[in-house]
């Protein structure tokens, strides 16, 4: 491997969160995505229903119905009102243009009651009667989800999100938008061109400059198309095999991102943890972990607010397949403060999948779900139907191909954290 090109496929993992980031920010002003209907920075766009297959956003939840909104700061600081909602888990999770989980405002970061934020750009320095969110670029994500326990639960989702209000504090200011590209026939010559036009936009870390000057020559005109688009395509495949072979520690065959969202380090705001226990301190490992983190779950929470647990295979190594029935056995219920779910998903996407009784996700909210008698509760996941009253009640349907399964746990307890917890092995039965 030549030096240029060792640098382009580290340069490809550094610009990936960003170019895939945006671009998902452009789909939401100007298309939306799934349920989220498309709305104009400085405003939300609110989905009414929970996530299903025809939302085709990467390992999207089945947990929660999202209230997204994408700000442009360029304009100046805007003022953000939340609804009390009672016992009902929310977040409101804040993420700049590089994938930084930066803030947070919801039940377990700043409760549960009525309150008004401050959402300020980069480098503001003024005064507020309100805490203060301090982006660390122009463009931010809002990810917005509120807790839903089924159709019979949306009339009130609704009623909170209704009640989501941002306001600019200068509402003649203009807003800068996202730089334009020109049209490309490449896929690989677009994602350069992306790289390089919006990390001038919105500038990375101080600290990381050495990073953009060693980056630098990529983006020189005298580099040959054809040697982009080879950098592009190599990247691609490398950061595919990285999502199976990533830092994070296996327990019973749940590969656990405790840590996969800990990249960011320099910008922690409102809501955040700013403690050691929670930073990726080697760069090298930081940058893979980013782009890892982005590839299969964006828009990830940290740990403390939400765990999320994958597995490819079973407890043994083997792939899952639709074509086999696989049980999951919880001894006692997994240690939440809000609450738990396993959800499917197809490969390589990453998608939900569709299925004969609209499930999608099972969890402790699940309706109808049976627990033993000893308090116990036993999953199954396959493509046909199970012939038991129990099995069908506790019955995650799985397509007639591989697939993913995603463990998440929400405001998890320190056992979690700790990495104490016994996870229940995911096993083979026929």
């Amino acid at each position: 491997m030549s030096a240029l090109t060792e640098t382009a496929t580290a340069a490809y993992f550094y610009y990936y969160p960003l170019v895939e980031n945006l671009r998902q920010v452009e789909r939401y002003v100007t298309a939306g995505i799934g349920s989220n209907p498309a709305a104009p920075f400085n405003s939300f766009s609110h989905a009414r229903k929970l996530a299903g297959p025809e939302d085709t956003f990467v390992t999207i939840n089945n947990d929660t119905v999202y209230s997204m909104a994408q700000l442009d700061l360029s304009g100046g600081p805007l003022r953000l009102d939340v609804p009390a909602t009672g016992d009902r888990y929310y977040v409101l999770q804040f993420v700049d243009a590089w994938t930084n989980n930066i803030a947070y405002i919801g039940t377990r970061a700043t409760g549960n009651e009525a309150g008004s934020f401050l959402i300020a750009p980069p480098g503001w320095t003024g005064e507020s009667e309100f805490p203060v969110v301090q982006a660390s670029t122009d463009i931010v994500s809002i990810v917005g989800r509120f807790a839903c326990t089924g159709n019979d639960d949306l009339s009130a989702v609704t009623s909170l999100q209704n009640s989501l209000v941002l306001e600019p504090l200068n509402p003649t200011a203009a807003v800068n938008g996202l730089p334009a590209v020109d049209a490309n026939p490449s896929d690989g010559l677009l994602f350069w061109q992306q790289a390089h036009n919006w990390s001038q936009a919105f500038p990375a870390p101080a600290a990381e400059s050495a990073l953009i000057e060693r980056f630098s020559g990529l983006f020189s005109p005298d580099v040959d198309s054809e040697d982009l688009a080879a950098w592009y395509d190599d990247g691609v495949a490398k950061l595919e095999d990285a999502t199976k072979h990533g830092e994070a520690p296996v327990f019973n065959g749940w590969t656990v991102g405790l840590h996969l969202f800990d990249y960011n380090v320099y910008n922690l705001s409102l809501g955040t943890i700013d403690d050691d226990r929670w930073k990726i301190r080697d760069e090298k490992v930081c940058l893979a972990e980013r782009a890892i983190a982005c590839r299969l779950g964006l828009w990830g929470n940290h740990a403390y607010e939400a765990v999320y647990a994958q597995a490819f295979t079973d407890v043994t190594g083997a792939p899952l397949l639709g074509e086999n029935t696989y049980r999951i056995n919880f001894p006692e219920k997994p240690p939440v403060g809000a609450f738990w779910s396993i959800t499917l998903y197809d490969i390589p996407r990453y998608y939900l999948v569709d299925n004969p009784i609209d499930r999608y996700s099972i969890g402790d909210r699940t309706a109808g779900i049976r627990y033993e008698a000893d308090g116990s509760l036993i999953l199954t996941i396959s493509k046909d139907e199970p012939t038991s009253v129990t099995a069908r009640s506790n019955w995650l349907p799985a397509p007639d191909a591989a697939f993913r399964l995603v463990f998440r746990l929400y405001v998890p307890g320190e056992s979690i954290l700790d990495e104490t917890y016994s996870y229940p092995p995911v096993e083979l039965v026929s």
